[in-house]
């Protein structure tokens, strides 16, 4: 498995919002959710993401923004002058009674998907924190097949199972971004996207991603990578910025913080789930690069 199929499981879309509406000249949506990240698809029309500080990016039909942030944010009218403070709407992914909502028209001018995701794990907020406030992808509606099924998904929100699909396909949409995004960051990538397309570093990340647990060495990881251990040693920590026992040890440390934020789980479970059979090694280890325990980190985490 690769880092960012890893860092992305169980992230789920909640209550998707699909909207075509026939919206006023200078209008002005608002998101009330304040949610860590949100989704905003452009199907039809033309519009600018304005963040809190003011910054603001374009977004045509096929633009699909990633909004990290729970600091207001609004769209407004492509053609609306800027700072104009036109007709506002709501649109609420959390709260379907949300005052304000534009007035659905399916022949209406403008059209977009939004997305909410709200219940991050700590696996998601370490991709999180790689990405910048606000990221947007344009591409062509026609070219690209999740946006083309998501044109259909919109048609059926109103029927049986229709917000499911929609929320689905968000996620969907999620991961293609993200992973044409990043493909587009070239060298300015993270270095786990990068490592992973690296022929000597991918086998053994690959590896220790599809089983953290495994007593893995150095030489075992050389040798899913099919090279020798020096060779892959060297190539490793110069590709991923530190050593590959250390990267893995960041990983199961990563992957601890999730389970721990399960009270059902004991603490010596997770310590075998991510490959230490002493939890005390565990309960070291996780403390030397979390700083805390892993009791005092479960004690923290919000009721």
């Amino acid at each position: 498995m690769d880092p960012l199929s890893d860092m992305l499981r169980g992230i789920r879309a909640d209550g998707a919002s699909a909207t075509r509406a026939a919206l006023e000249p200078g209008w002005r949506i608002g998101f009330p959710d304040r949610a860590p990240l949100t989704l905003i698809t452009l199907v039809h029309g033309g519009a600018r993401l304005v963040l809190a500080d003011g910054t603001e990016h374009p977004l045509r039909p096929g633009s699909t923004a990633l909004v990290r942030d729970t600091e207001p944010f609004h769209l407004v009218d492509r053609d609306a002058p800027p700072g104009a403070t036109g007709p506002a709407y709501l649109v609420s992914c959390f709260d379907p009674d949300a005052d304000c909502e534009p007035k659905r028209d399916p022949h209406g001018p403008t059209a977009l998907v939004v997305g909410a995701y709200r219940d991050l794990r700590p696996r998601h907020e370490r991709l999180m924190r790689t990405l910048p406030k606000a990221l947007v992808l344009d591409d062509d509606p026609v070219d690209v097949l999740w946006l083309k099924v998501l044109d259909d998904a919109m048609a059926r929100s109103g029927g049986p199972g229709g917000g499911a699909l929609v929320d689905r396909v968000l996620d969907w949409g999620l991961v293609c971004t993200l992973s044409c995004w990043f493909d587009l960051q070239g060298a300015e990538a993270p270095a786990w996207y990068r490592g992973v397309l690296d022929p000597v570093t991918g086998p053994a990340i690959e590896a220790m991603h599809r089983d953290p647990a495994a007593r893995w060495t150095v030489d075992a990881l050389a040798a899913e990578a099919r090279v020798s251990r020096a060779h892959f040693a060297k190539r490793f920590t110069a590709v991923m910025g530190r050593p590959p026992l250390g990267y893995l040890a960041e990983w199961r440390m990563s992957l601890a913080e999730d389970l721990l934020t399960d009270p059902e789980i004991p603490v010596s479970a997770v310590a075998r789930q991510v490959g230490y059979a002493d939890p005390f090694a565990f309960s070291t280890a996780f403390k030397r690069l979390q700083g805390m325990s892993p009791r005092a980190f479960r004690d923290a985490q919000p009721a």
